[in-house]
């Protein structure tokens, strides 16, 4: 057995697995048979086989902690496996999930894919949104009083800012602004109202001086395109905008056009609770399809009896934490080594509900 320190760090209920690393690898497990098919296969072929020269826009939902940021992660890794270049961010990192503008969201995801792409030696002219996003700052240091955002002109550097190395950095003037604004809901405002008018415009900036041109490099490199996986957008919560709408309906179902708009591979966590929506069917027509859902996992059947195949799973779950070097039988051997019976492990998987995160939870509050 792995040793009780690292066997509770094992089970942190916040962190999701990434199989790009070989320690969490030996952690994963497969629930594709008992959650109704290989739904990231789904959302992968649907970029990599049916659409792989057109942009798509695809929507992943499913409760909170139900794994589906470990399985993004993992359909990241299948796409790099098939030459794509992926970019995959937690936007709850960048954006006020309380308070989110369709703006706020063009702006982050253009920020990630600039900062990705100069990681990555590929650098972009991007003049006009360069010139906007000088324009931002210019707006937003005049409205707000006693704000210092510090863009530099476009005579100077090109509208952008430098990172830490002394080097112009669009990804950097754009991130001060974003992260300046998720903090500060005067600043929020400011924005939203200088772009909103302007975010078919911003789209168009996006596609034209970040996206095309980035592909194309990218393809020069033997890729066959780029992937942008937003992830954590389904925490943005269900608060009722001044005009009468609820956020995520306001984001998803209002917006839904300009969410798609960008011209590339696009995967989108999306509110469960949208699936609920009155407008649902717009939803879907927005999209041109429904939503890919990530299912729990099954702990028993409609007539109350055992899914012995969903029980055995979520034991494998628990036991390969702190046997990951094991094999599936050798782990079921070793359960009294962890539990006092066999029993007291089927009760901890039934009372997760099928839950991936409140087992983690119960399992970890456990150990402590």
């Amino acid at each position: 057995m792995t040793s009780l320190k690292q066997f509770r760090r094992a089970t942190n209920p916040n962190k999701a697995l990434n199989i790009e690393n070989a320690q969490d690898r030996v952690y994963y497990i497969d629930f594709a048979s008992v959650r109704g098919g290989k739904v990231i296969t789904k959302l992968k072929n649907k970029i990599t086989f049916l659409d792989a020269d057109e942009p798509t826009c695809s929507l992943f939902t499913g409760h909170i902690g139900c794994g589906k940021s470990t399985e993004l992660l993992r359909l990241k890794v299948e796409l790099e496996n098939e030459n794509f270049h992926v970019v995959y961010f937690e936007s709850s990192e960048d954006l006020e999930v309380a308070d989110v503008d369709i703006v706020d969201v063009l702006l982050v995801i253009a920020r990630r894919i600039i900062e990705n792409l100069e990681e990555n030696q590929i650098k972009l002219e991007a003049t006009g949104l360069r010139k906007l996003v000088q324009d931002v700052g210019e707006v937003l240091n005049a409205e707000v009083r006693g704000l210092e955002i510090g863009i530099p002109k476009l005579g100077k550097i090109g509208g952008g800012a430098t990172n830490k190395e002394g080097e112009f950095s669009l990804s950097f003037g754009i991130g001060k602004i974003t992260m300046m604004a998720k903090s500060d809901q005067r600043l929020r405002q400011q924005l939203n109202q200088y772009l909103a008018p302007q975010k078919t415009d911003l789209i168009r900036k996006i596609n034209q001086e970040l996206l095309e041109p980035a592909i194309a490099k990218l393809k020069q490199q033997g890729k066959e395109g780029l992937v942008v996986i937003v992830d954590n957008l389904d925490r943005v919560q269900n608060t009722v905008k001044p005009f009468g709408i609820s956020q995520q309906e306001y984001l998803f179902i209002d917006q839904g056009e300009y969410l798609k708009g960008l011209n590339c591979h696009l995967v989108y966590t999306m509110p469960r609770s949208l699936m609920f929506s009155n407008d649902f069917g717009t939803l879907c027509n927005r999209f041109g399809e429904d939503p890919n859902v990530l299912p729990m996992i099954p702990i028993k059947f409609k007539n109350d009896t055992s899914h012995e195949v969903g029980m055995e799973l979520l034991q494998q779950m628990v036991l390969t934490r702190a046997f990951p070097n094991l094999e599936p039988e050798q782990r079921l051997q070793k359960i009294v080594e962890i539990f006092d019976s066999t029993e007291t492990l089927e009760r901890l998987c039934r009372l997760s509900g099928g839950h991936v995160r409140d087992l983690l939870i119960l399992l970890n509050t456990l150990i402590m």
